[in-house]
């Protein structure tokens, strides 16, 4: 290969315009540590007259034709969404494309498939811009990592949600006012449920889960909830306890299969939880992201910084583009992903987590020992309790330890059956306490 590298382009939006400027800008320092010169050849969009600012001879509507074109070497997909996404790169790939994604919503779904595809063609497919913008954090799992055991990956990688939840806990505002404010200043989209009800991190914590536990994970094994239930009360709560309140992507390496037989299996949730302020992860405020590892070998790991916006997530795409340049010019694929282990899932409900539950209560004798004995018939014990207040604005306020998510369940269910008991105010799961 001697003349440019030449790149198809699909989709020009926030990001698509940001990596198109990018390589314009950066053409000489790009060309350098390529070896080779890197020249756009087309640009695939729905609506070109949306587009003034690309060069009309480069816009095209036909994506398809555009992937397959014989002067087309490397494909930058960033519509998102499943289709035409999907199939857009197994057309590359049967065309012998190289691929760098930013869908995380694709390969969350597919990505046995895609990797199986590119691997058939002995072709490229990298997608570090699909979790946490511009922070480096796929390749060190996928590659820095591939000598190391990993026991857990915890995330902050939503920062719409982080930026909502960061705001409660500074002005003691309520979800519904929080969210106003995000959407106000560009954080949440008009249509803020893919953030806001996990969604979005679902697919993150799949694409992480499979790389570190080198196993097929896809968004439907990853238990999801989202922060639209979280009230003021929740966040002052974690507060009096040291703790924050933060929508965590959890990737667990668990002892024991679901089925009973020997081996390790993975567990795999999004949902907001309460961390203690020391944690690395609590002092990650405002929009971004941060993803913290801990390693057999390497011990503990953190990654922290953009999660996400046009120009954060273009150059994650770009680094992806110079690396999979040089597998090219080096006759070469990079490594690819494994999944050899095929670890089963653990269902949620197997899962081993922590509450802290509050109880609105009648302030009167035996209560608290009816509370403690209802935690003991369904085998959670209890780490510790406090009550605030009394007569009719007694509340208990408990933490548990370490149990399955479904006993834990069942508990908080027994609880709200109690005559004692006038109402469950708060349930939320506890991360980080020793």
């Amino acid at each position: 290969m001697t003349g440019p590298l030449r790149v198809a382009l699909l989709g020009c939006g926030t990001v698509g315009s940001a990596v198109l400027r990018l390589i314009s800008e950066q053409s000489e320092d790009l060309a350098a540590r390529i070896g080779r010169r890197v020249e756009v050849v087309g640009v695939a969009v729905r609506r070109p007259d949306h587009h003034p600012d690309v060069p009309a001879d480069l816009l095209t509507t036909d994506a398809e034709a555009l992937v397959t074109r014989d002067d087309v070497d490397l494909v930058v997909e960033v519509i998102g969404g499943i289709e035409p996404a999907r199939t857009l790169l197994l057309a590359a790939f049967e065309a012998g494309k190289s691929v760098v994604s930013a869908n995380k919503a694709l390969l969350a779904e597919d990505g046995v498939a895609l990797h199986a595809a590119a691997a058939k063609a002995g072709v490229d497919l990298y997608y570090e811009a699909a979790v946490a913008g511009a922070i480096p954090l796929l390749r060190p799992l996928r590659e820095s990592l591939a000598g190391d055991q990993l026991r857990k990956v915890v995330g902050i990688v939503n920062g719409t949600t982080n930026y909502i939840l960061s705001r409660m806990a500074e002005t003691g505002a309520g979800f519904t006012e929080a969210l106003a404010e995000a959407t106000e200043l560009g954080y949440a989209e008009a249509d803020p449920t893919a953030d806001v009800d996990g969604f979005d991190a679902a697919s993150k914590a799949a694409i992480l889960a499979s790389l570190a536990f080198h196993t097929p994970v896809s968004a439907s094994d990853v238990y999801r909830e989202g922060i639209s239930a979280v009230t003021a009360t929740d966040v002052s709560r974690a507060a009096e306890i040291g703790c924050v309140v933060k929508l965590l992507a959890i990737c667990e390496r668990v002892a024991g299969s679901p089925d009973g037989a020997d081996g390790d299996s993975v567990a795999v949730r999004v949902h907001p939880a309460m961390i203690p302020t020391s944690h690395p992860l609590a002092g990650v405020n405002g929009a971004f992201n941060a993803v913290y590892v801990e390693a057999e070998a390497a011990g503990q790991l953190m990654f922290y910084g953009q999660g996400a916006g046009g120009e954060p997530t273009a150059s994650a795409v770009l680094g992806d583009l110079v690396a999979v340049a040089r597998n090219r010019l080096a006759g070469a694929a990079g490594p690819a992903v494994t999944s050899y282990a095929g670890l089963p899932a653990r269902p949620i409900a197997e899962t081993p987590t922590r509450y802290h539950v509050s109880l609105d209560v009648a302030d009167k004798p035996g209560v608290l020992a009816a509370v403690a004995h209802e935690f003991a018939e369904h085998g959670v014990s209890i780490a510790t309790v406090r009550q605030d207040g009394h007569g009719d604005a007694a509340t208990l306020v408990l933490v548990s330890h370490s149990a399955p998510d479904a006993a834990l369940s069942a508990t908080v269910e027994a609880l709200q059956e109690m005559p004692a008991v006038r109402g469950v105010t708060s349930v939320l799961r506890v991360e980080g306490l020793t």
